[in-house]
């Protein structure tokens, strides 16, 4: 479906060899496309180039000629090769004049960290002729607004703290004075996970018949597959209204594998949903090495319902800590079904908590066989006197199939507490 067009069109550059390379990856675009959006301000174009003037000034250019608005990222520190400023000043004819005022402020704030600014520092406290300088609360170098006979411009640092500074406090504002709000687009997050995106897909055609100016986006990863319903323009009002009707169906299709909207952690909603019911939860971890419980320790005020849990790689550990009995390792081996309900049931007991998980499986690149390919994970849940088990062939590579262990291993608890 074709998206009815933003109130302000503009082109972003991003300027750095190190993006090129790779060395750095670039996460300013991303939050750039998403802030003008959440203005009425549509990035048409994105491009990045090298450190070098020549590239610098075709690209900024070229951009110019598509579009009357312009972002540059990159290139406004004092070293040799941050040449944005200089550059564009030219192709603007407005030659840079030294701002004492700036240069004071940048002395006072090297002042309050003990340092004294370098001679090259200069060069930051240069404005070209008739540019709006954008105060930079966290860093050295003031972001710049130039208008003139080719367009405009708007220069930002790179440093991704700074530039979000800058575009908080001295481009976002300025830009909804002029769009007022017309166009901007609402992006409601529906995080879902254990459904492979085709299903997902099968599950919500009748549903993105009905959406109507709305539209849904898909985006799988590890974890699982986050929705995204997006309303273009139209009222702030309007676009809730609609964004809360599509909300229901959405949920409803999706159904138990849907755990939360915007960037809801699953480790939190399981923590959450035992903290309501007042149980306390333990892991039992193999193959995932203690990614269960970092997850779970990540989220602050774990410790209300997370008890603790036992890494036991080695069979022997599996024995003597968790109780799996030796005669079940050898005749089942220690990724089996057996294997994980005794190790939960050890986590369980040694720990006191009234809910748990294991986790036992091959994650390669070596180890799989014909009955146990690699990806092969089973998982041990517990809720009281209830115990479930779940095996789950998982494809990537080692670090992919652990991380989806651990997430299918936080939402077979989360069912369990929630009595599914």
């Amino acid at each position: 479906m074709p998206h009815p067009p933003a109130s302000l069109d503009l082109e972003l550059i991003t300027i750095g060899t190190e993006l090129l390379l790779g060395f750095t990856v670039d996460t300013n675009s991303a939050f750039i496309g998403q802030t003008l959006a959440s203005v009425g301000v549509r990035v048409t174009r994105r491009t990045s180039v090298s450190d070098e003037g020549a590239a610098i000034s075709a690209a900024v250019a070229e951009a110019l000629a598509r579009s009357s608005l312009v972002i540059t990222v990159g290139g406004l520190g004092p070293t040799r090769d941050d040449l944005t400023k200089r550059v564009i000043a030219d192709l603007f004819g407005a030659p840079l004049h030294f701002q004492q005022d700036l240069w004071d402020q940048l002395v006072a704030r090297f002042a309050r960290l003990g340092r004294v600014p370098a001679p090259s520092n200069r060069s930051q406290a240069e404005v070209p002729e008739g540019a709006l300088v954008l105060p930079n609360a966290r860093g050295t170098a003031p972001g710049l607004w130039l208008s003139g006979e080719p367009g405009e411009v708007i220069m930002l640092p790179g440093v991704p703290s700074e530039m979000r500074g800058l575009m908080e406090t001295g481009v976002l504002p300025r830009l909804r004075e002029r769009t007022g709000g017309r166009g901007a687009v609402t992006t409601r997050i529906f995080r879902t996970t254990a459904i492979p995106e085709s299903t997902l897909a099968e599950r919500l055609e009748a549903v993105e018949d009905t959406l109507g100016g709305l539209t849904l986006g898909y985006a799988p990863g590890y974890e699982g597959v986050d929705l995204r319903l997006t309303s273009w323009g139209g009222t702030p009002e309007g676009a809730a209204e609609a964004l809360d009707r599509a909300e229901t169906q959405i949920r409803a299709a999706a159904g138990t594998h849907c755990y939360g909207t915007g960037d809801a952690d699953l480790s939190a909603v399981l923590l959450d949903a035992c903290k309501q019911r007042g149980l306390t939860v333990a892991v039992a971890e193999s193959c995932t090495g203690g990614l269960v419980g970092q997850r779970l320790t990540e989220v602050p005020g774990c410790s209300s319902a997370f008890r603790g849990g036992v890494i036991a790689y080695h069979n022997e550990l599996k024995t003597s800590l968790l109780g799996v009995p030796e005669s079940m390792l050898q005749a089942h081996g220690a990724v089996s079904e057996p294997v994980v309900r005794a190790m939960v049931q050890g986590a369980a007991r040694i720990t006191g908590a009234g809910v748990a998980v294991s986790v036992s499986g091959i994650a390669g690149p070596d180890g799989g066989s014909e009955e146990k390919p690699v990806g092969t994970v089973w998982f041990g849940f517990l809720a009281g006197d209830r115990v479930e088990a779940a095996r789950i062939i998982f494809p990537g590579s080692r670090a992919e199939i652990r991380a989806r262990a651990a997430q299918y291993a936080l939402y077979g608890l989360w069912r369990l507490v929630e009595g599914g």
